[in-house]
């Protein structure tokens, strides 16, 4: 099957059968990629299903001009994957990253600097990000195809480093009938407490032949629930112990974590179209995408702090060898494995401490994305102009509550919060396993850790935060015929977008108590506590763990969280008439934090010119993009002496010329052969909030200030890619091709320490409280010490990061190998058999160069000393594959796919750490594999059933500290989840 023109028919209706119109819809939108002259159609195939939608996209693939990878649906709202990054995972040099076990993060050829656009729009994210909408925003049955460019053409929009993403919805005047259809699943978790959630999508579509010509109209539409879970223990172990008759320098315990993150997810997505074409010549479009996404997060955290009170007392039991290897750093160290942490009396009476968090850091997120346009054309020339606008508000509700386990097994002084309670963990076989000592003496009853009476509140943060994103787009482009010297068409145009981000940081915290005078029991708010969940254990199997616990209620306070707010707020109260001399606010000052507001605006004119040319063997195009930024950061700046603050404006601007090309080479007249090189530049913009002046103060000590920096530059690209296809039959492609980029100005983080000052107290460290901070850091003025100053007191010097440009190249190349074939051909050798069907791929790649380091500070130059690593780049994996095995005949299909990635460096860990509790380095993310698997039959023409699972073997996250050969620092087990369904195609 290939694409042939049609220039007679304005309604473009193909003659393909039904289960077809979908792939064909979308060969319109395509086109605009493909550089077609006029709009493609298909010609007639009998093929449906899996082998329909990868016929369509081999096909969409050869005919491009440039290289591009395409995902068509095989059906109706069925694309392979219910989650959009997993969709995007079946495409050859792409990797994603999961939040508990969701897809959130996708990685083309190794980084998260992409573009993500709707029929070719740009779409804006949830936050302050340049990379577009959050995947797990949009369903995945409203997008009936996704493409990956990965070779860019002066007319692509720029902004991207690995390549854009377009998804693609229905185009309603290439439907060759009218379009019902319906789908209702269920899915379950195989770790969450909550029932099996529903699934539904449908869509209707038609076209009109009229008296003002053709109209064709589509909508389509998907509500769905969805719980996630995932189980992230975490163990710090970056601080030097010594025993006296003991070991010498070994890494001690400093902290220890029982962390589940539950996302409940509500989305609803509408997609819908209205063509108009009056004649031959003309034609009006209207694209509305509305996507509405609300997450609750249910999280839990039970922390064992305080452990490093007794660091330097007791030793483990057992111990195991790492050794960093990093650097120049290539020595053996002994790590904590086994062993028991018991309260010393006569050294501290009150540590270690339990502590139960609870935390609703939930988003609802409103988009809108939306096109309206025309196109005019005739024998010589093409004329198209479009508006967009696109936007995204969010406001990200959350109330955390931290509350303190008092142990009534233990003589306490009654003065502190702090609870004196004796663990035992056993860090062994990768589980980072602990949970309360019960056969030590100080040991409370299963009981007691339940009972109200022994719990206070030690801390409770409100926030309502609200980032408001925005993007109105203008683009007006000319073609016009040439078909001399080989040219076939010369392109112009000319895009303006005006962008502006802006983030209001609104809430407030009450507590942060170290006394218990100034900390309520939980008697006074008994109604909100509800007990902890007891499976922790369903992911490993682990019997050692935390499971008797009280937390506030984290289903109220996401469905209320200002009426669970009062309920604390009454009950300080209440404790304050009998505790008069107490201090701490009472009440939440419920308002704008100065320190973090920002606005954002850009403005950008952007030109380009393009030849595309067809000579023989030879085709493709030639082109430059001309690029001009206009920049504007607004935060507010100093108090005026009188405690007022006022905005304050920096602007800056800058320009790019853009040169690409794009050659492919056909030696054979069937073109299944073909050759294709290109060659591009572009930019890579910072995040918003990298450019912004504001930042946040916390009053935990180990919180790390993060400052942006308006004076980034775009970083640069330059790209090469050759690449050779060979098509041996329908919906069948082998292809091997290299890639190589140049980055220059790559941004980065850069961490600066709070010096650590000897000292006798409990952890043997102290920080400097002068706001100078001479030995690094910087002052917070909020901080409330805990184990590294005086809880009495108020501010001390922190760690700070800032982001910076890398002055020096990184080269980064690779090796994308594809397969894709069946056995359709041979059913009268091989019968049933002829059914399966295979597709493959795999990328290899590495990097080099780069000046940027990342050097310990902190708790990891205590330990470790001074060492310095080159940084690379994070989420980058050398290598990775892909391989889909699939079966489709007799009314059944089924597919099975594997994904496994290589090991990667990365700054996303759990457990609220950051590399402060990490030695100062981004962890190691060890090598991980994934299967996920199919089945569904069709019951008559209509009908078809399906179930779905993803990750069927719960496979493990582990991530190491600093390389593959430090001790495992957190451990992520995500869950299973099964979808079954029903869907109707009329």
């Amino acid at each position: 099957m290939r694409v042939t023109r049609n220039a007679k028919s304005y309604t473009n209706i193909l003659t393909a059968p039904f289960r077809l119109s979908l792939a064909a819809a979308l060969v319109s939108t395509f086109s605009a990629s493909i550089q077609a002259q006029e709009e493609p159609v298909l010609e007639e195939v009998v093929v449906t299903g899996i082998r329909a939608s990868l016929q369509s996209a081999v096909n969409l693939k050869r005919d491009s001009d440039n290289l591009v990878e395409v995902i068509m649906a095989e059906d109706i709202g069925k694309l392979p994957d219910q989650n959009l990054a997993e969709v995007l995972e079946n495409i050859t040099g792409v990797q994603i990253t999961r939040t508990a076990g969701v897809g959130t993060g996708v990685q083309i050829r190794g980084t998260n600097a992409n573009r993500v656009e709707i029929n070719g729009v740009s779409t804006l994210g949830s936050g302050a990000g340049r990379s577009g909408i959050d995947f797990e925003d949009v369903n995945a049955s409203i997008i009936a195809g996704v493409e990956v460019i990965k070779a860019s053409e002066a007319k692509t929009v720029e902004g991207s480093v690995g390549g854009t993403i377009n998804l693609l919805t229905i185009r309603p005047l290439q439907l060759t009938d009218t379009l019902v259809s319906a789908r209702l699943q269920y899915e379950e978790s195989s770790l969450s407490e909550e029932s099996a959630k529903p699934r539904f999508s449908g869509a209707y579509g038609d076209t009109w032949d009229t008296g003002l010509g053709a109209i064709g109209f589509v909508i389509s539409g998907s509500y769905t629930e969805s719980a996630a879970v995932s189980f992230r223990p975490r163990a710090d172990r970056d601080t030097l112990s010594s025993v006296d008759g003991g070991p010498q320098d070994f890494l001690g315990i400093q902290f220890l974590l029982q962390e589940q993150e539950a996302d409940l997810y509500e989305t609803t997505n509408i997609a819908s179209t209205l063509e108009w074409a009056p004649n031959e010549n003309l034609e009006f479009f209207l694209d509305v995408n509305i996507i509405e996404q609300e997450r609750d997060r249910e999280q839990y955290r039970v922390q064992a702090s305080g452990v490093s009170s007794v660091r330097n007392i007791q030793a483990p039991t057992d111990f195991e060898t790492v050794n960093f290897n990093i650097s120049d750093l290539n020595r053996n160290y002994q790590a904590a494995l086994r062993g028991t942490i018991e309260p010393d009396l006569a050294n501290d009476d009150d540590d270690p401490n339990l502590r139960f968090t609870s935390e609703t850091d939930s988003r609802a997120t409103d988009s809108e994305v939306i096109r309206f346009g025309g196109k005019w054309r005739n024998d010589k020339w093409s004329l198209s102009a479009e508006l967009a606008s696109s936007k995204a508000d969010t406001e990200t509700p959350e109330l955390d509550t931290t509350l303190n386990f008092i142990n009534p097994n233990c003589p306490l002084d009654g003065t502190s919060n702090d609870n004196c309670v004796p663990y035992v963990y056993d860090l062994s076989g990768e589980e980072l396993a602990f949970g309360i000592n019960f056969d030590s003496p100080f040991a409370p009853a299963v009981a007691d850790l339940t009972n109200p009476a022994n719990i206070v509140l030690d801390q409770v943060d409100y926030n309502n935060d609200q980032q408001n994103n925005s993007e109105d787009a203008f683009r007006f482009d000319v073609s016009y015929m040439v078909d001399n010297w080989g040219i076939t068409s010369v392109d112009v145009g000319y895009r303006f977008n005006d962008t502006e981000i802006e983030f209001d940081a609104i809430g407030d915290r009450i507590g942060g108590f170290s006394r218990m005078e100034d900390s309520p029991s939980g008697l006074l708010f008994e109604e909100l506590l509800v007990r902890g969940p007891t499976n922790y254990d369903d992911a490993d199997g682990r019997d050692l763990f935390v499971k008797n616990f009280l937390i506030v209620d984290p289903d109220r306070a996401n469905k209320n969280p200002l009426g669970t707010l009062r309920i604390l707020e009454d009950a300080l109260a209440e404790h304050r008439l009998d505790n008069p001399d107490a201090t701490g606010d009472l009440v939440a000052n419920i308002e704008s934090d100065q320190n973090q507001y920002y606005k954002i605006e850009e403005e950008t004119n952007a030109l380009y010119a393009q030849l595309n040319f067809a000579s023989g063997m030879f085709r493709g195009n030639v082109g430059v993009r001309y690029v001009q930024t206009d920049v504007d950061s607004t935060a507010y700046g100093p108090s005026d002496g009188n405690g007022d603050r006022s905005l304050a404006t920096q602007s800056g601007d800058y320009s790019f010329l853009l040169p690409r090309l794009n050659l492919v080479m056909s030696p054979t007249e069937e073109e299944n052969l073909l050759f294709r090189l290109g060659f591009g530049k572009d930019i890579r913009r910072p995040d918003y909030d990298l450019l912004n002046t504001g930042f946040e103060y916390d009053p935990s000590e180990n919180e790390v200030v993060a400052f942006g920096n308006p004076g980034l530059s775009p970083e640069e690209v330059v790209s090469w890619d050759i690449s050779a296809e060979y098509y041996f039959a329908d919906a069948s492609v082998v292809s091997i091709g290299y890639f190589h980029k140049e980055r220059t100005d790559i941004f980065g983080t850069f961490l600066e320490g709070a010096a650590l000052i000897p000292s006798d107290n409990v952890s043997g460290f102290v920080r400097e409280t002068d706001p100078a901070c001479p030995g690094g850091g910087t002052y917070n003025p909020e901080v409330v010490p805990n184990v590294l100053g005086d809880p009495d007191t108020r501010g001390m010097c922190v760690d700070f990061t800032i982001p910076g440009n890398d002055s020096a190249t990184t080269t980064q190349q690779g090796i994308e190998i594809s397969f894709q074939g069946d056995l359709s051909g041979y059913e009268d050798q091989l019968g049933w058999a002829s059914g399966f069907g295979v597709i493959a791929n795999y990328t290899s790649q590495d990097f080099s160069g780069g000046a940027a380091e990342d050097c310990t500070t902190g708790r990891g130059l205590t330990a470790l000393g001074e060492v310095c690593a080159a940084r690379g780049l994070l989420d980058f994996s050398e290598d990775a594959y892909n391989f889909t095995l699939y079966y489709e005949k007799y009314n059944l299909t089924a597919r099975m796919r594997y994904t496994w990635r290589d090991e990667f460096r990365t700054d996303d860990f759990a457990g609220g750490a950051s590399l402060n509790s990490t030695f100062s380095f981004p962890v190691l993310t060890e090598e991980r594999g994934q299967l996920n698997a199919a089945v569904g039959y069709a019951i008559g023409e209509n009908f078809n059933i399906g179930l779905e699972v993803t990750n069927l073997t719960e496979e493990t996250i582990t991530q190491r500290c600093v390389s593959e050969d430090g001790p495992v620092c957190f451990v992520g087990n995500p869950d299973r989840r099964i979808t079954l369904g029903v869907s109707y195609r009329m």
